[in-house]
């Protein structure tokens, strides 16, 4: 249970604002996270790492010399938009090259493709190795589906001590690359994870029983079993981890080293993590397997969640001098680091300054009022459902839908009617709108719903009124966008089950003739028939993809709230129709 809190929507910034303050010697507040307060004397390539808040010390505990160069840091659980990747990159690369790695989830991939993609075309030489650690979440076939847990920690590791030894860009990604190779996790817990403010776990088992293969954000566990004891619980990692392993090719496994993790998920006791991993040793060296600086405490968490997981970090000779490392961070320290030629950054300024807002027609101005109107509606509305969205999303995913949605949401609504009062027209109130909904929701609902919004505000413009035509050429326009962006389709269970039908009704009752009121009525009703046909659907990309059957019988949150934003919008459309026509009477 999570008891300090103030406003539960302010936490991960506050959380932040406190972190740069206690550790001002390592780390600075940048947009979007924090970057070195230090940098060597010689340029580096910059390692970047990042995700959602509430894992500390991933990730910006892990910011420091001999590690990784900045950390981008999302709302809790949910990753950082693209904005706020870019901000931390741009903050941290010294003109050798970035290396991004983080958990290989989809909002994550999202965001930091994006960002990639931006300062790649700034001439930035950005790179990506997205760790996949956890071997309950693909089958070892399809390893590069898995997700990223406490294994990061040696993926950062690697490639922080290769930047710091004077390796290039493409020997950093190699060794990072190689890192994630030879690296392997599961994780077990005992009870889930509260959020601030939230009145229930994002999950829960049941009293004497402990979830297997669950995920760091709260996503429900593949298996359940009753609770071992101690010396049970490193009976099952060691069977699971060694049958995974991926031991060097030529290397015999009675000649092999590793690094053992056993990392606390936020509410078991260091002393009982001993005890685990007293069994946990006896085991490897029955194996054969040569045990190099173990680790045992929090490295990456989720919240306060009562769990643990073990990592295996199979080493070669380049691994264990880049393992063993010197490093000095907030929260991981290993061997001496030579300070004495770090040079302190000066700080920068990071408030953002006012962008100019572009000339509009009284038309366009006209139409982005009503557009603040109406994301001040989609806000009341999300606020109003964001409990039962979370409480879907709970089932086969990691809850926190509702919760994104609703700091989307309101960041949206509230851009929005700033930049109304300055005069932007159309096309510019979206754009902004936009960036507020994905900095503030993070995660891939963040990221859609700025494709969304800023895809329907370029068909829109700012010079002219919009007509029927227009906005359903902006939502057909954002309907491919979404599904090229998020790479789902029809059938995936995501939201794209309900803006397909949507975008696709609204056209046809368009070129049918109809009002734009009439025709967005009868597209919202599609929208809402087809997103409670998502409930018989097994989801196919995501979080929820590794839960299958439970997701059966459950609508797809993604696709709920699209509709439940499409009614409302609908309302707002027919209101203000209503209202000009009593005007003209």
């Amino acid at each position: 249970m999570t008891r300090l809190w103030n406003e539960p929507s302010d936490f991960a910034d506050e959380m932040v604002e406190g972190f740069v303050r206690a550790n001002g010697r390592w780390v600075r507040k940048v947009h979007g996270g924090v970057s070195r307060s230090t940098r060597s004397a010689e340029a580096e390539t910059a390692v970047v790492i990042g995700g959602g808040s509430g894992h500390y010390p991933a990730f910006a505990g892990l910011v420091g010399p001999g590690l990784a160069h900045g950390a981008a840091m999302g709302n809790l659980f949910a990753s950082p938009s693209a904005h706020q990747v870019e901000s931390v990159i741009r903050a941290s690369e010294q003109g050798k090259g970035v290396l991004l790695s983080y958990g290989n989830y989809a909002g994550d991939v999202l965001h930091f493709s994006e960002a990639q993609e931006t300062v790649r075309a700034d001439g930035i030489d950005c790179r990506t190795v997205t760790v996949t650690d956890d071997i309950f979440s693909a089958k070892p076939h399809e390893r590069e589906k898995r997700r990223g847990i406490a294994g990061d920690l040696t993926v950062f590791k690697t490639a922080g001590a290769a930047a710091a030894s004077g390796y290039d860009i493409d020997g950093v990604e190699r060794a990072a690359h190689l890192a994630n190779s030879r690296t392997r996790s599961m994780g077990v817990a005992f009870t889930g994870c509260t959020l601030p403010g939230a009145d229930e776990p994002l999950f829960t088992v049941p009293e004497g029983r402990m979830a297997i293969g669950l995920g760091i954000h709260g996503e429900p566990g593949i298996d359940e079993t009753d609770i071992p004891t101690a010396d049970g619980l490193a009976d099952l990692f060691i069977e699971h981890l060694l049958a995974d392993a991926e031991i060097p090719e030529g290397v015999d496994r009675g000649n092999a080293r590793v690094v053992p993790i056993l990392n606390g998920l936020g509410s078991v006791k260091s002393e009982e993590l001993f005890v685990v991993f007293s069994r946990i040793a006896d085991l490897l060296d029955d194996a054969g397997v040569t045990i190099v600086d173990p680790q045992v405490g929090e490295f990456c968490t989720s919240f306060d969640m009562a769990g643990a997981s073990l990592t295996l970090f199979w080493l070669d000779d380049e691994l264990e001098q880049l393992w063993t490392a010197p490093a000095d961070t907030p929260a991981f320290r290993c061997g001496s680091f030579d300070t004495s030629g770090l040079q302190t950054v000066d700080p920068d300024d990071d408030d953002d300054t006012d962008a100019v807002i572009p000339d509009a027609s009284h038309d366009s101005r006209r139409t982005a009022s009503a557009l603040a109107d109406a994301l001040e509606a989609v806000r009341d509305v999300i606020d109003e459902h964001a409990e039962e969205l979370g409480r879907i999303d709970s089932i086969a995913g990691d809850g926190d839908h509702g919760i994104g949605m609703q700091r989307g949401s309101r960041a949206a609504a509230a851009e929005a009617a700033a930049v109304a009062e300055k005069g932007a027209g159309a096309q510019t109130l979206l754009a902004r709108a936009a960036d507020a909904w994905s900095d503030r929701a993070g995660g891939t609902s963040g990221a859609l719903w700025g494709v969304i919004l800023r895809t329907v505000g370029e068909q829109l413009g700012d010079d002219a009124a919009p007509s029927a035509t227009s906005v359903s050429a902006g939502i057909a326009a954002a309907k491919d966008a979404v599904m090229a962006y998020g790479k789902a389709k029809v059938g995936d269970k995501t939201m794209v089950d309900a803006l397909v039908p949507f975008a696709d009704a609204l056209a046809e009752h368009v070129e049918n003739g109809e009002s734009l009121v009439d025709a967005w009525a009868a597209a919202s009703t599609a929208a809402r028939d087809a997103a409670e046909k998502t409930s018989d659907l097994l989801p196919a990309v995501g979080r929820a993809r590794a839960h299958g059957e439970k997701a059966v019988g459950v609508t797809d949150p993604g696709a709920v709230s699209l509709a439940l934003i499409a009614e409302t919008i609908a309302r707002v459309l027919s209101d203000g129709a209503h209202e000009t026509t009593e005007k003209k009477e």
